[in-house]
């Protein structure tokens, strides 16, 4: 018998085999760092099921959150309002879930079932300047790109 291998699970693993059963996959975890105009995940993709994404705002000026989005349209072509936040009631998209208001240096996870398809991930906050006008992190501007990664889940 294998070191670490009970006698009790050498003998259920093939009953379990034989009725059909197979074990679940491990959830996958994701690393996310979030700072100024970028979304930068540590993969392009994962295995469908059980997706952590560990998120890290990496500043280094502002509070930043971390949205998942199922959606077929390209990161950057999100419905938006005239501030240019994203519409998370957008047509063409559905929101999975998301972390608000994760301060520099801060990590949170968020874990979701996560079906194969395309997906986004953004920062969705939208910054009030000192001159009065905003700057919405999803949209690209100033010189900067959008705070938006494309993500692919797998069957």
């Amino acid at each position: 018998m294998r070191p670490g291998v009970t006698r009790a699970a050498a003998l259920l693993l093939p009953l379990a085999l034989l009725l059909g059963c197979t074990p679940s996959p491990a959830a996958t975890t994701v690393n996310v760092t979030l700072q100024e105009w970028a979304v930068v995940p540590d993969a392009e993709s994962a295995p469908a099921g059980e997706v952590t994404f560990a998120v890290t705002n990496d500043g280094p000026d502002d509070v930043h959150e971390f949205v998942i989005i199922r959606t077929d349209l390209d990161p950057g072509d999100l419905p938006t309002d005239a501030t240019g936040t994203v519409d998370e009631a957008g047509g063409g998209m559905e929101v999975i879930d998301e972390i608000e208001d994760l301060a520099v240096g801060d990590t949170q996870e968020v874990t979701v079932t996560l079906e194969a398809g395309n997906y986004v991930l953004i920062c969705n906050v939208v910054q009030e300047k000192a001159d009065g006008s905003t700057v919405a992190h999803y949209a690209p501007g100033e010189g900067q790109d959008g705070m938006t990664a494309a993500f692919e889940v797998t069957e």
